[in-house]
């Protein structure tokens, strides 16, 4: 497993010390669970995002965010999503359904 050092502000530091007293987690651990669940956060963000705006289709908003287009559509409808897809984008995203 690959090893990287950061330096985090001084309230970060804090936060990090309560999370860890909170989980009862060693720091490693702590830090490896919010790295991943921050990037996830930050993928379905930039999904939500270039999905409104109508840049990307829904199986590659799907894609965009790491989850599945069941998913995806859940995802969509908690945030109450809505575009204008070109044709095109609806023929490659019901060759998506299709697939489920």
């Amino acid at each position: 497993m690959p090893s990287i050092s950061a330096r985090i502000p001084d309230d970060d530091n804090a936060e990090l010390e309560a999370v860890i007293q909170l989980l009862d987690e060693e720091k490693s651990t702590v830090i490896r669970k919010a790295l991943s669940e921050g990037l996830q956060s930050l993928r379905q963000r930039v999904a939500i995002e270039q999905y409104q705006s109508g840049e990307i289709s829904v199986n590659q908003a799907a894609r965009v965010a790491g989850v599945s287009l069941a998913d995806w559509l859940t995802i969509a409808r908690e945030h109450n999503l809505t575009t204008q897809l070109a044709p095109a984008d609806l023929d490659e995203d019901a060759a998506a359904a299709r697939e489920l």
